[in-house]
């Protein structure tokens, strides 16, 4: 069995002075909700072994919140299919994922978050920015996701 968790990037700004959207890094709030929900991961000892991001600055500040935490020593890449994916492209990324991490996280975008979470376990939930997913896959190995089980999803509003 794997544990596969989705967090959407935290809150973003919107300023016009940002080139692409690429560049648009978190704003106040998300840069309040990003440490509570990787403080959330590490008082609940739900830390993954590795966490794939997409490169998109947005996301990336939301990993490393997450990586900077005492408590993580797994692995931190970065993945450019992520970015702005469709569900499609995240399984292949999930399939993707190394045998040895037995719970991984994806840190991406919407709607591919709430898109591969219906993909796999056939029903809608509403993912807002930093908003962490926990799905338990019915496998033993990555290549083989195809379905899977909500466990929680748990949104920064309920932590703060």
């Amino acid at each position: 069995m794997k544990t596969l968790l989705l967090m959407r990037h935290a809150k973003s700004d919107w300023g016009a002075q940002y080139a692409t959207d690429f560049d648009r890094p978190l704003n106040a709030r998300g840069q309040r909700d990003a440490p509570i929900m990787a403080a959330f991961l590490a008082s609940h000892k739900l830390l993954p072994a590795l966490i794939v991001s997409s490169p998109a600055q947005r996301a990336r500040m939301t990993a490393e919140f997450i990586v900077r935490e005492r408590a993580f020593a797994g692995e931190f890449v970065l993945d450019q299919r992520i970015y702005l994916a469709s569900a499609a492209m995240l399984l292949e990324v999930i399939q993707d994922l190394p045998e040895a991490a037995e719970t991984a996280m994806l840190v991406g975008h919407n709607p591919g978050m709430e898109d591969v979470i219906e993909l796999l376990c056939g029903g809608a939930v509403r993912m807002p920015t930093a908003a962490i997913a926990s799905l338990r896959l019915p496998a033993d190995s990555w290549a083989q996701a195809q379905r899977a089980t909500l466990q929680w999803l748990v949104k920064p509003k309920i932590l703060r």
